[in-house]
């Protein structure tokens, strides 16, 4: 068998008929109210198993290229490289991650937008000749750097509404394309396809029909310039949610069928992130500290949502924005938390915001929500925080660690997995599983890593 390593680099519980996500959080919640209470993340790799069949049913045309700055945990990247998929990798550090899995140069994509020069040879050397390119400076150090690069002209995408329009600038206008085209030539690059930048969630189809029908117009430049153009990379933007990946699926393949039909021989990519993890983490956190705040203080009354003239309570948690809610920065909205612990239907609530530990202005990570009086030590527990939120902390205020994450997987997804084929295939190319059991007395499997 393929990838046994003499120690497994982390283990992956294999979850028995009747034991749910919420038994294995509950299990690690009493194992940390006995210890340091840190915070921790539960990753049920089944859902990234059944998201990447979702993915080939429903959008079966288009080959998958994981974006690794969304998740770059270890089993996410093991997983998905064992079923077949490209990565996206915006820098050395992601580069070397997802060749250290033996992943093939050809299935890469360097895709930062500022790349320096050390790691535009990186890439040379490495055999990694996909890059993504929108501007002149860029190009140039490409031709400097990485003669054999291939590359693909990242085009700005039209914002779908005022609140995407800052996540759509990157990327040149469709009116510099024929120009940076012109110069690419004259240095000596090959262009071989279009990337089209779409934000992190994008649930309207029409962004969708813009951006190939744009891909079309430099397709078309491309060609006459002399370009071999054969790949079309239709960006990101897919969200775990069932309707969006229909409707796009539905918009997408019919402006492709017309643009881009199988005879021309262009091969399709998009670039999933979220959409593969992003309901597959769940994060426990811990009350820290309180305050308690006078609602006649508050700027905003929010008095639809007040039973009546209770104070509002401002929890601080010990993960934040500078750490597993990185993704606040960017606007992202973080939904409220459910409180770990047994509530009565009729218990009050209060009007609460929930703050990281830094006692920074920016740290805060949901700015309203109700939730019965929460005491110091209490847990809250956050679903769908799979994106965006294992990154390396961008704090240097406090000394701990990333949480830790706990991945598990049911025995019927697994043995489902097999059956069609899928876990078969990602345990011939990299698994091992060896049973073991935790102090509950429960069995579970580890997965060996390839060093």
């Amino acid at each position: 068998m393929k990838g046994i390593a003499d120690e497994p680099q982390y283990s992956v519980g294999l979850l028995e008929a009747g034991t749910a996500l919420c038994d294995v959080i509950d299990n690690h919640i009493n194992e940390q109210t006995l210890s340091e209470r840190n915070a921790f993340f539960v990753a049920d790799l089944g859902v990234v198993l059944r998201q990447h069949v979702r993915w080939r049913t429903q959008m079966g045309q288009i080959r998958p290229y994981y974006t690794v700055r969304c998740n770059s945990s270890p089993a996410v990247i093991e997983v998905l490289a064992a079923l077949g998929t490209g990565f996206i990798c915006t820098n050395k550090s992601e580069l070397e991650l997802v060749q250290s899995y033996g992943i093939p140069s050809e299935d890469i994509i360097y895709s930062g937008v500022c790349k320096q020069v050390s790691q535009i040879k990186y890439a040379a050397k490495n055999g990694i000749d996909l890059l993504v390119c929108d501007n002149e400076a860029e190009l140039r150090k490409i031709s400097r750097c990485h003669p054999n690069a291939k590359l693909l002209l990242q085009v700005a995408t039209e914002a779908s509404s005022p609140d995407d329009e800052i996540s759509m600038a990157f990327g040149c206008s469709l009116k510099d394309c024929r120009h940076l085209l012109e110069r690419a030539k004259e240095l000596g690059v090959q262009v071989v396809g279009v990337r089209s930048h779409i934000s992190v969630s994008c649930e309207d189809d029409q962004v969708y029909i813009h951006a190939i029908s744009d891909a079309r117009c430099v397709f078309d430049m491309g060609e006459e310039i002399g370009f071999n153009m054969k790949i079309l990379d239709i960006g990101g933007g897919f969200s775990a949610s069932d309707t969006p990946l229909e409707l796009i699926n539905s918009a997408v393949m019919s402006m492709v069928d017309l643009y881009f039909p199988l005879s021309t021989g262009v091969s399709i990519i998009a670039e999933p992130g979220s959409f593969f993890v992003s309901s597959a983490f769940t994060l426990a956190v811990n009350i820290i500290s309180k305050e308690v705040v006078a609602r006649d203080r508050q700027k905003q009354a929010h008095d639809e949502l007040y039973p009546n003239d209770e104070p509002e309570f401002q929890y601080y948690m010990n993960e934040g924005v500078y750490g597993s809610f990185a993704s606040k920065l960017s606007e992202t909205r973080i939904a409220a938390p459910s409180v770990h612990r047994n509530t009565s239907l009729d218990a009050p609530v209060f009007s609460s915001s929930l703050w990281g530990p830094s006692g920074d202005d920016l740290d805060q990570v949901v700015e309203h929500c109700l939730l019965p009086e929460l005491n110091i030590g209490d847990w809250l527990v956050f679903t769908h925080a799979g994106a965006y939120s294992l990154g390396q902390p961008l704090s240097t205020t406090t000394d701990s660690p990333p949480p830790p994450v706990y991945y598990v997987i049911s025995s019927r997804d697994w043995f489902e997995m097999q059956d069609t084929g899928v876990a078969q295939e990602a345990t011939m190319k990299n698994f091992s599983l060896v049973p073991y059991f935790l102090n509950t007395c429960q069995t579970e499997a580890a997965l060996s890593v390839p060093a």
